[in-house]
């Protein structure tokens, strides 16, 4: 049996134990292995949304199984293949057309059965399901913080966020704030404002100032 193998993260799924790419690849070659089959090629996709299909890495798949090169498409688990119920038919059909079949190693699904097609249809539901879901969650909360006044996300430059969710000012960074607003009244690039900042060691919240490295580092 030959095999194309996929696997997939999502942008906030990368770091997140037993998701990453190098750890997916490695099982699809022990569950190759350990049913004799011929893992031919290795597709990924990195910091993708599973809503869609519309991405190269499954797209190129499903063009190699199209082409013969392989009967299965296998992957971890079946959210890595898609987390939608109409992505999952289409995959479903493309391989049907092409005389292959899906395979998920941690759900052990196998669409080659009907019985495999079944309950593959079911994950497939409760992993849409679970995405709304979350999604529904994460909109309602963010929401009621906003009701309340709270801040959502990263605060701005000069400002920090209280334990209730307010901003209060942060006196180092607004010093830095009016000084780049004086050099810059007085004809200073942002790209020389960067420089100022980097030579004087002054700490940006993330990185340097820029693109330039700061001194020692």
């Amino acid at each position: 049996m030959r095999a194309i193998g996929y696997v997939r993260v999502s942008t906030e799924e990368q770091a997140a134990e037993g998701l990453s790419l190098a750890a997916q690849a490695e099982r699809l070659a022990d569950y190759c292995r350990a049913r004799g089959w011929t893992l031919t090629a290795l597709y990924r996709d990195a910091g993708v949304s599973g809503r869609t299909l519309e991405r190269p890495g499954i797209q190129a798949a499903l063009e190699a199984l199209e082409a013969g090169e392989a009967d299965v498409l296998l992957a971890l688990k079946l959210d890595r293949l898609t987390r939608s119920v109409v992505g999952l038919h289409e995959l479903i059909e493309r391989c049907d057309k092409a005389g292959a079949r899906l395979a998920a190693v941690q759900d052990a699904l196998d669409t080659g059965t009907a019985n495999g097609r079944m309950v593959t249809s079911i994950l497939a539901v409760l992993a849409q399901w679970e995405q709304e879901t979350i999604s529904e969650r994460t909109k309602a909360a963010l929401a009621y913080k906003k009701a309340r006044g709270e801040w959502v996300g990263v605060p701005p430059y000069g400002f920090a966020v209280n334990g209730d969710g307010t901003l209060h000012v942060v006196d180092a960074e607004m010093r830095t704030i009016v000084t780049m607003k004086r050099w810059r009244r007085r004809g200073a690039s942002y790209r020389q404002i960067a420089t100022r900042l980097n030579d004087a060691c002054v700490p940006a919240r993330r990185g340097t100032w820029g693109n330039r490295r700061s001194p020692g580092s």
